[in-house]
């Protein structure tokens, strides 16, 4: 135990009581650490930050699709007209908006990771001060307490009551109680007390920094809506590759004539193939989600979140700092059986010493009883969420000695206790109290609350915040769960949510009593919404239990005792203000502390994933139906019908400019899971209704014209049915339709117009409708594929819901 000493106004110490205190070591002189500087000795292990600007760069550049389209478009620069080489100056454009938008991302993610970065106290010069990660050198002296990360490794200096989790490491989650001479590892935190350790590894020689730097790291990775895209571009490229090799076989047959029209329709049925466009319009919506959600102070620390906050169905909420603010006010002091109400205030004056880092609680009563100077804490025990109560040992200033607890009363006092009844009358109110009592058990006993005398209670009430209740409706209306998670007791934690208006407030749980059983549990998660009296493990294990029934849970949190749940949910979300250990475990971080911007990272993923899943169908119908128009062509022996600029123009305005605007449009659905499943059940029905249309339009031209221009009016014709059925399919993803979305539709179709009826760009693109035989019947083909399409795809909905 750690004896104390009071430190008089002049610097001088006091007479102490007990041994005395050895004096604190002043750390390293600025001499010192100008030496280590020079010698290289930094922690110059990166902080959280975005990629590179080099790495975003190679990423989109350095493509396989990009490097296929790069070698086709060199060839048709030599082969054909430049009209026919537009999809390289497209792919181009396409690249360069997306390293754009990546480094606008890159940009917010690495102001905000400043702003969000943790600063540990290092004492130089006998100054404590707050410094940089980066700044801490070898053999610096890094104060600790309760919330803290260890940054580096070390070896503990000083120690008062110092309890260290190194779950995060270890696995194991008992914490670990450190005295003077141990070892601390990097990535540990603290759970309780206080203490000071000297840094003996840094930089990449220490224990985490490796696995935090790589953890730490921007990464577009590890999602499922990535997963999926992957999936589907290696199938793609399978079907590619058999495919394009017919293609070339059978246009130099066909075309033995004219090897360069040859080549350039071989490159017209290759390019289309390749949904090169997705994966750019993949990294463009999730980098600008990054960017709105950064305007409003919310740091998201790994870019996946966003696509899984979009799949979350359960919040659980911790209520302190997120419910209620962080402070607290002293409302009421009830001594009791007796005791002398100026006597309990200097207690609880004295209190006030025992911890140098108080939490909310303690620093209310500290503003409320001013500390006395006459008594001494000789002793301490720091508060824990696992004991959820305090101790200190005081010496008097007459000569007698003093015991004292701080903390929950249900925990202090036995079951049945008639103080009890009095405690859950103030609970009801949503009112917090806090149990003074004095024991005659010395603090380092494991029974120390044994047989404590209750002496006063201590009213405090909690701010609540002001958005927290518009918050709750939300995810109410968004068929989102919040289940409130809380180490405080049952009935008041009930009574601040009954007056946030949440559903279930009235039906608090005591997590107490919760069965152990991971199935049990999970029942009764299912079937209740606030639970109090919630150790961390316990919080652990209930989101686990969650999980097991199929939940994907986001875990909000600001205190010490949420990191280990923060950690094993889906989704882990710390509020800025909170202590280092959680903000480096959540995903995401709210700068602002508000519990209100949660909707609004929500409401972004849900826009990002529903719509990319929107715009992937069109992407996907492309290639399907150019894969099985080139399937078609090299069994019928027939020239492909389409040069490289008629689907550059199709893709560009059935496909490029609406999927861009779709992708950013509002979406609150939520995100479901099975993308891959999801897109393809449209994509492969569509894809075959408009290869048939096109091919049907294209066998029915070759019989109609003949002669020289034969080929182009072919051509023609097939466009004009191959750019209904698209505009058919996006008039399908666009629903339901806004003003803005019938507009984009009605400019695609004006644009297509406008290419068939001025000259100059009739000859540019190759496109003239020859007589009125053929095109009606295009129209005709085009219509009854639509038909097709609208009745495939409702016994698609039935058949294979979603």
């Amino acid at each position: 135990m750690t004896q104390r000493a009071k430190i008089d106004t002049d610097g001088s110490e006091a007479e102490a009581v007990g041994p005395p205190v050895v004096h604190r070591p002043a750390g390293l002189t600025s001499a010192e650490v100008a030496e280590r500087v020079a010698r290289g000795e930094v922690n110059d292990v990166p902080v959280r930050s975005s990629r590179s600007t080099k790495d975003i760069v190679r990423a989109n550049v350095f493509t396989r699709f990009n490097a296929i389209i790069g070698v086709l478009w060199v060839i048709m620069l030599i082969v054909a007209p430049i009209q026919d080489s537009l999809f390289g100056f497209v792919i181009i454009a396409n690249t360069g908006i997306g390293i754009i938008q990546e480094l606008r991302a890159k940009k917010t993610l690495d102001g905000l990771a400043v702003i969000g970065e943790a600063k540990p106290t290092v004492r130089r010069d006998g100054v404590a001060a707050e410094l940089s990660t980066s700044e801490i050198v070898l053999g610096d002296l890094i104060e600790l307490g309760p919330g803290d990360k260890v940054v580096v490794d070390g070896e503990v200096a000083e120690a008062d009551s110092l309890e260290i989790d190194e779950s995060l490491l270890t696995g194991e989650a008992d914490p670990v109680v450190k005295k003077p001479g141990d070892l601390m590892m990097s990535g540990s935190f603290v759970v309780a007390g206080g203490g000071a350790f000297t840094a003996t590894k840094v930089g990449r020689e220490a224990y985490a920094a490796q696995l935090a730097e790589e953890a730490s790291r921007f990464t577009l990775v590890h999602s499922e809506l990535r997963t999926g895209i992957s999936t589907i571009l290696k199938y793609v490229t399978w079907m590619m590759i058999p495919t394009a090799i017919g293609l070339v076989i059978s246009q130099l047959v066909v075309k033995d004539d004219n090897f360069k029209d040859a080549i350039a329709r071989t490159v017209g049925g290759i390019v289309p193939m390749i949904p090169e466009g997705l994966v750019l319009l993949t990294s463009v919506a999730f980098a600008i989600g990054v960017v709105r959600l950064g305007r409003k102070q919310c740091l998201v620390q790994e870019l996946p979140a966003i696509e899984g906050l979009a799949r979350v169905d359960v919040v659980c909420l911790d209520k302190t700092g997120t419910l209620t603010e962080g402070g607290m006010d002293v409302t009421e002091l009830r001594p009791l059986d007796g005791a002398d109400e100026t006597y309990v205030r200097t207690v609880l004056g004295a209190f006030g010493e025992s911890d140098p880092r108080p939490n909310a609680s303690l620093q209310a009563i500290i503003d409320a009883y001013p500390d006395t100077v006459e008594w001494r804490c000789t002793e301490a025990l720091p508060f824990s969420s696992a004991r959820k109560y305090s101790g200190a040992a005081f010496s008097e200033g007459n000569g007698e000695n003093s015991t004292w607890l701080l903390g929950a009363p249900d925990v202090l006092l036995p079951a049945g206790d008639p103080t009890l009844a009095e405690i859950d009358h103030l609970n009801e109110q949503g009112l917090r109290v806090l149990l003074l009592a004095r024991t005659a058990n010395e603090l380092d006993s494991p029974e120390v609350a044994a047989g404590a005398h209750p002496t006063a209670l201590v009213v405090l009430e909690q701010r609540l915040r002001p958005d927290a209740a518009d918050t709750l409706a939300y995810f109410a209306d968004q068929n989102v769960a919040t289940k409130v998670i809380s180490g405080d007791n049952a009935v008041s934690v009930g009574a601040v949510a009954g007056k946030l208006d949440m559903p279930g407030a009235a039906n608090t749980v005591d997590a107490r009593t919760l069965p152990t059983d991971r199935e049990e549990m999970a029942k009764v998660l299912d079937e209740n919404a606030v639970f109090g009296r919630v150790t961390p493990q316990q919080k652990r294990d209930m989101v686990a239990a969650l999980q097991s029934h199929g939940h994907t849970v986001a875990m909000t949190g600001d205190g010490v005792n949420d990191v280990l749940a923060l950690k094993d949910a889906d989704i882990g979300v710390s509020m800025g203000s909170g202590s280092e250990a959680t903000r480096a475990v959540a995903q995401i971080v709210l700068l602002n502390n508000s519990f209100a911007t949660l909707p609004s990272v929500v409401a972004e993923g849900r826009r990002v994933i529903g719509n990319i899943t929107r715009v992937a169908t069109l992407f996907l119908t492309k290639t399907v139906y150019s894969v099985l128009l080139a399937v078609l062509v090299v069994c019928s022996q027939v020239e492909y019908p389409f040069l490289p600029r008629h689907l550059t123009l199709l893709s560009t305005l059935t496909i490029g400019i609406p999927a861009f605007f779709l992708a950013l449009a509002p979406n609150k659905e939520r995100a479901k899971p099975n993308f891959v499943r999801r897109v393809m059940r449209y994509a492969i029905p569509g894809g075959v209704i408009a290869a048939a249309a096109t091919f049907t339009t294209y066998l029915l031209a070759r019989h109609h014209y003949s002669g020289e221009g034969a080929l182009e009016a072919e051509t023609s014709a097939a466009t004009l049915t191959l750019f209904l059925v698209s505009m058919w399919v996006l008039a399908i993803i666009a629903r339901p339709y806004t003003w803005w979305r019938l507009t984009l539709v009605a400019t695609m179709g004006g644009a297509f117009l406008l290419v068939l009826v001025v000259p100059w760009l009739q000859d540019f693109f190759a496109l003239k409708l020859v007589g009125t035989t053929l095109p009606w019947a295009a129209v005709a083909i085009a219509a009854a594929g639509g038909l097709l399409l609208e009745i495939a795809w409702r016994w698609v909905d039935r058949r294979f819901p979603a």
